[in-house]
């Protein structure tokens, strides 16, 4: 299945739309998404999981990678509306206690 990944930034928050399934094969789609926010020097990332039918450990060591380096800039990664069998890997790994998981979208304004 096609990973889509989209963008939208305001001031120096962006949110990162992920679409499809995270794994092995599309996994780099989203790390260069993340990468090229970190150059940018992003404050704070929020990573919209909605629409993420599957994340395999690759994709999630590409959040953790993208969260590591987030945090040595200052910034942070969290991860928003993950589906329940997303949410089942990260409660199984232990990382929904690494990274701050929503049910829903924050808003950044102001943040």
């Amino acid at each position: 299945m096609e990973l889509k990944v989209s963008t939208a930034s305001q001031g120096g928050h962006a949110v990162v739309s992920v679409y499809g399934e995270v794994d092995l094969y599309t996994a780099p789609r989203l790390q260069a998404e993340l990468a090229s926010l970190v150059r940018d020097g992003t404050g704070r990332v929020v990573v919209d999981l909605s629409g993420v039918e599957f994340c395999d450990s690759t994709g999630m060591n590409v959040l953790l990678s993208a969260m590591k380096r987030l945090r040595e800039h200052g910034g942070s990664l969290e991860l928003a509306s993950p589906r329940p069998a997303v949410r089942r890997i990260l409660q199984v790994t232990g990382l929904d206690t690494v990274f701050s998981v929503h049910d829903a979208l924050p808003a950044l304004e102001g943040t």
